[in-house]
């Protein structure tokens, strides 16, 4: 823990264990890397994969701030995951379950091709599982398209809101329901392309998705 990763606020949410790190970001697709650029605050959501110890970042060659965040800038990411709302009996005392996690570093970019399919085939491993091995393999000029960004996971904090509603005992009496509302996220039905041909069935590894 750093001095900018100690979490003062309700700090009791805390948690210190790589594992939990390691659960929230495997959780998330998309993280939020925030700099300054030009003198001004930016944030932007960028496409997102834990690969071991590293955190990896997906973007565009011609983006701008894609390449700004390339060029050695101090980045701060965030993951943060929505779990459900904890009704309690006043405004005030009603919260929200989450998992969130801060991770600070400077990223470096994956430039040799070799590296680069590595880190791709992580990614596209974390995001539709199974699906690489079935894929052909990515073009040259992909490549050249591609950005891959690895942030070292060395510090960071995790932060998980996961309990009852917290009424004074002054309110217990009010007549208003109090509990959590889970929320769940969950893959739908799959939906063929209207161009795909020779009617290939839906691959196995989708209906472990959707189960």
């Amino acid at each position: 823990m750093t001095e900018r990763t100690r979490i003062r606020r309700i700090p009791e949410k805390a948690v210190t264990e790589v594992a939990a790190l390691h659960r929230v970001l495997d959780a998330a697709k998309v993280a939020h890397v925030a700099f300054v650029h030009d003198g001004a605050p930016v944030n932007i959501p960028v496409a997102t994969a834990r690969d071991g110890s590293r955190l990896l970042l997906h973007g565009s060659t011609g983006s701008r701030l894609f390449r700004t965040l390339a060029s050695g800038v101090g980045v701060c990411v965030t993951v943060t995951l929505l779990d459900g709302m904890v009704l309690a009996r006043s405004a005030f005392e009603s919260s929200m379950h989450y998992r969130s996690a801060m991770v600070f570093g400077i990223p470096g970019e994956v430039s040799e091709v070799a590296d680069k399919l590595v880190a791709l085939e992580a990614m596209t491993e974390a995001w539709m599982p199974g699906r690489w091995a079935t894929l052909r393999a990515p073009l040259a000029k992909e490549l050249a398209a591609t950005m891959v960004l690895e942030l070292v996971l060395d510090e960071w904090s995790v932060k998980i809101s996961d309990g009852d509603p917290d009424d004074p005992p002054e309110d217990l009496d009010e007549p208003v329901w109090a509990g959590v509302l889970p929320i769940t996220t969950s893959y739908g039905v799959p939906v063929p392309a209207p161009d795909l041909r020779g009617g290939p069935p839906v691959p196995p590894y989708l209906v472990d998705w959707t189960s």
